[in-house]
C-alpha cells in the first residue's frame, strides 16, 4: 500500500484519497497498485455500500508522475501491458459493481479526467480545471476516452479536448455530461460523501444489478477500446515524438515537433 493513497471505511463508504500534494498528487506505479487494491477490497467488503474517490483541496491529480512512469512504463521488462498497475487500477474501477462517487477540487489532468468517465457520480469544484493532454505528449487517449468523450460531447468538442488538449472548467464538465454538478470548492468533499452515504438506505443487490444493466450494453466495446488504446499508448511511449515531449518537460521548455512528419 502506497503512503500516498489513504483509505478508510466509515458509515458504509470506502474512501480512497490521493494524498501527495507536494507533487501535485502525481500518480506513481505504487499509487496505482494501491488504488486497484483498495477498489477490490471495497468490492469484496459486504459492509461497503459505495466508494468515494477524492484528492486534496488544491488538486485532484496532475496525472502520471512522468519520471516514475518513464522509469517503469507499462509493458516494461517484457511484462504484459494489462498487468501494469495503471491498467489494474483501470480494470478494478471498471469492474466494481458498487457506486463510485468522485469529488474533484483543483486540477484533474490526464487520467485524473479519464477516470471520471468510469465513476457513477462526479462533483467538481468551481475552481476545477480538467484536461486530457495526451497528444501534446506524443501519446494517444487512454481509458476508453477516445470512445466515451465523443459520445458525451460530440466529435467537435471531443477534438478540442483530445486532439488539442484544451483544458475545460467544472461548468463545462457538467455541460458535456462528465460531471453531475459544480459546487464551491469547500463544499465538494462533504456533498460527495453525502451522496455516497445515501446508498446505505437503498437495497444493495438492486443497486448492483441496476449498475450492471446501465454499464452492460457497452462493456465489451469499452474493454476492446481500452486494450487498443493501451497497446498504442505503450508503443507511443517509445516514440521519438514522446521522447521529445518528455525531454522538453524535464528541461522546462516547449517541445519542438517541427522535425517530425
Amino acid at each position: 500500500m502506497s503512503e500516498y493513497i489513504k483509505t478508510a471505511t466509515l458509515n458504509g463508504v470506502a474512501t480512497i484519497e490521493i494524498a501527495r500534494p507536494e507533487k501535485k498528487n502525481a500518480l506513481t506505479v505504487a499509487m496505482y497498485q494501491a488504488m486497484a487494491d483498495a477498489l477490490r477490497a471495497a468490492a469484496a467488503d459486504g459492509a461497503v455500500r459505495a466508494v468515494l474517490i477524492t484528492g486534496q483541496p488544491s488538486i485532484f491529480t496532475s496525472g502520471n508522475d512522468i519520471e516514475d512512469f518513464m522509469a517503469r512504463p507499462p509493458g516494461a521488462g517484457g511484462s504484459a501491458t494489462e498487468e501494469a498497475p495503471v491498467f489494474q487500477f483501470m480494470k478494478a474501477l471498471l469492474e466494481i459493481d458498487k457506486p463510485v462517487v468522485a469529488g474533484v477540487t483543483g486540477a484533474a489532468i490526464g487520467i485524473g479526467t479519464t477516470m471520471l468517465l468510469h465513476c457513477d457520480f462526479v462533483y467538481v469544484a468551481d475552481d476545477a480545471r480538467l484536461a486530457m493532454p495526451f497528444v501534446g505528449l506524443g501519446l494517444v487517449p487512454e481509458y476508453a476516452s477516445s470512445l466515451l468523450v465523443p459520445q458525451l460531447m460530440g466529435p467537435r468538442r471531443a477534438a478540442e479536448k483530445l486532439l488539442l488538449g484544451d483544458p475545460f472548467t467544472g461548468e463545462q464538465a457538467v455541460e458535456c455530461g462528465i460531471a453531475n454538478a459544480v459546487l464551491p470548492a469547500g463544499e465538494v468533499a462533504l456533498h460527495a460523501r453525502r451522496v455516497a452515504e445515501r446508498f446505505n438506505a437503498l437495497p444493495p443487490g438492486a443497486v448492483r444489478e441496476a449498475k450492471r444493466l446501465m454499464r452492460g450494453p457497452q462493456r465489451e466495446q469499452v474493454l476492446k477500446v481500452i486494450a487498443e488504446e493501451g497497446a498504442l499508448f505503450s508503443a507511443r511511449l517509445r516514440s521519438p515524438e514522446a521522447m521529445e515531449a518528455f525531454q522538453a518537460f524535464f528541461q522546462k521548455r516547449a517541445p519542438d515537433f517541427s522535425k517530425f512528419s
